[in-house]
């Protein structure tokens, strides 16, 4: 959808790209997580203030998610490379530290304009949930 709303009951745009999982980069597909509940949500940039907070609560509840057969996957316009360094820098540092989701790599925005989210004034995702 190019108008930016999706709803509830419809089939989410397919995606595919390398995430970090774990701290080791991994591809990884919608498809990958057919039959769940996929969580799937868009935050600006690595390394932001306020992006930090929603991928931390979303991290240490993962296994309430879990337990109703749901998962959970961030996503932003950074490279994997990126998203690695973000983890593995310390919270006190400005780092997001260790998580237990996927941060999924959109580098060419394919993904944020399939779901609505791409800002094209700027080089990032507008912050954007789906369910």
């Amino acid at each position: 959808p190019t108008d930016g709303k999706l709803f509830f009951s419809k089939p989410a745009p397919d995606w595919e790209g390398t995430a970090v999982i774990n701290g080791e980069f991994k591809e990884l597909k919608l498809a990958d997580l057919e039959g769940k509940y996929v969580i799937f949500f868009f935050y600006p940039l690595d390394f932001t203030f306020v992006c930090p907070t929603e991928i931390i609560a979303f991290s240490d509840r993962i296994e309430e998610f879990r337990a109703i057969d749901a998962e959970v996957v961030a996503c932003s316009v950074d490279s994997q490379f990126t998203h690695l360094a973000w983890i593995n820098t310390p919270r006190k540092q400005g780092g997001l530290g260790p998580v237990k989701i996927p941060l999924l790599s959109d580098l060419t925005h394919q993904i944020s304009k399939d779901y609505g989210g791409s800002s094209r004034r700027s080089l990032s995702s507008y912050r954007h949930s789906d369910f």
